[in-house]
């Protein structure tokens, strides 16, 4: 962070400079708050609402209290956030097409049509004002609202709103910035996952640009999904598949692995492996634990869809272990970041196998002379395109 300006005139210049330097949103509005006060600015709270682009949540806001530390409020998508919406200041500044507004709070002006005016009221606000920021149309982050509130008796001075108004434009832009940024990283996360949309965001973006790695794989498949898919309602079966792939993709995650890509009904998850020190290998442990967990949940989907008379689907998990090659394939305008290489092909054999021999997991030699798990043999399999049997196993 760089030093505070001297005047409050240099201000919006210290804003800028610092956005270019910092990805920190919390640092920078803490800055311009404690300078402000400083400088005699009067301010108790301040809070900078953003929308976003996030499959969970529909916006967040930054929160700074004068003798407090600077909090994150997330607000989830659906009906809930969307009538606390319409009740904001947000929402009247918006519907009566204006930028600006203020509420004196300390005579309950606004309070019984806002709660949250009503809520800084009772903390002993006194008076509150709202400026909005419109950005780019480009993304759903389609501006910024933020908001300061006084605790001294009769409120804000003109020129106390004055002075905060001439840094909006440039505490806006700084905001947007920085808000893209993570916009940008929530949503590679989401599509590609967080060590693959890290790489992405790195500029690891070139077709056939790769590395070897030795991992772990993981391929899920739904038993049944397709005769679900013929008799059922479609948006039932989306309804149903999503709670599948959640009981399958979260232990994902929780153990450190990548989800890659859902295979309609199933899904391929990678757990790089770090150099041995030992013979126990992190990665395989990982994603035994994941196929266990996976399964155990996948059960207790099953359990709450029997009792509701809906279709139950099973799960068969394959575990391997080899070298691949993680990265982009595709055309030149449009890629996709994965993994290549004959282990994937054979982990898509042995899955194959689980429906033929009645299990629902099945695991290669690779993979179980990797991992400490106590496993019974199925004895060697030919698998398609593999030139030698493979011995496959599966948990006792």
């Amino acid at each position: 962070m760089l030093n505070p300006p001297d005047k409050i005139t240099d201000l919006a210049d210290w804003i800028v400079r610092t956005a270019t330097r910092s990805d920190s949103p919390e640092l920078l509005l803490d800055g311009v708050c404690q300078i402000l006060v400083r400088h005699g600015v009067p301010l108790w709270h301040v809070s900078v609402a953003v929308p976003t682009i996030d499959p969970q949540f529909r916006g967040a806001a930054l929160h700074w209290w004068r003798d407090s530390t600077i909090k994150v409020e997330t607000a989830a998508h659906g009906a809930e956030t969307d009538e606390k919406f319409r009740h904001s200041p947000v929402f009247a500044l918006q519907s009566q097409g204006v930028s600006f507004g203020r509420w004196m709070i300390e005579s309950e002006e606004g309070c019984e049509i806002h709660p949250v005016l009503k809520g800084l009221r009772s903390q002993g606000g006194t008076e509150y004002a709202m400026f909005l920021v419109d950005f780019s149309p480009a993304t759903s982050v389609s501006g910024t609202a933020i908001s300061i509130a006084t605790d001294r008796v009769g409120g804000f001075q003109d020129n106390d709103l004055d002075r905060f108004r001439e840094i909006v434009p440039a505490l806006g832009l700084a905001i947007y910035r920085q808000i893209l940024l993570i916009t940008a990283t929530q949503s590679l996360d989401s599509y590609l996952g967080r060590m693959t949309g890290a790489k992405v965001l790195a500029g690891e973006i070139i077709r056939g640009q790769g590395q070897m790695i030795e991992a772990a794989i993981l391929l899920a498949d739904l038993s049944g999904f397709t005769t679900v898919t013929d008799r059922e309602d479609a948006m039932d079966v989306v309804r149903w598949l999503n709670e599948h792939l959640e009981a399958i993709g979260d232990p994902v995650m929780e153990n450190g692995g990548e989800i890659l890509k859902f295979l309609g009904d199933g899904l391929l998850a990678v757990f790089p492996a770090a150099p041995r020190t030992s013979s126990r290998c992190e990665a395989c442990e990982a994603a035994f634990s994941t196929a266990m967990e996976a399964l155990r949940r996948n059960d207790a989907v099953n359990a709450r869809r029997k009792r509701a008379g809906e279709p139950q689907l099973a799960l068969d998990v394959a575990l391997h272990f080899g070298e691949v090659v993680y990265g982009n394939v595709g055309t030149s305008r449009r890629l996709d970041f994965t993994v290549i290489g004959r282990a994937v092909n054979e982990v898509s054999r042995i899955e194959k196998l689980c429906d033929e021999l009645g299990l629902h997991v099945v695991i290669s030699d690779e993979f179980a002379k990797r991992c400490s798990q106590r496993l019974t043999s199925l004895g060697a399999f030919t698998l398609r395109g593999v030139e030698s049997p493979r011995v496959l196993l599966t948990p006792e």
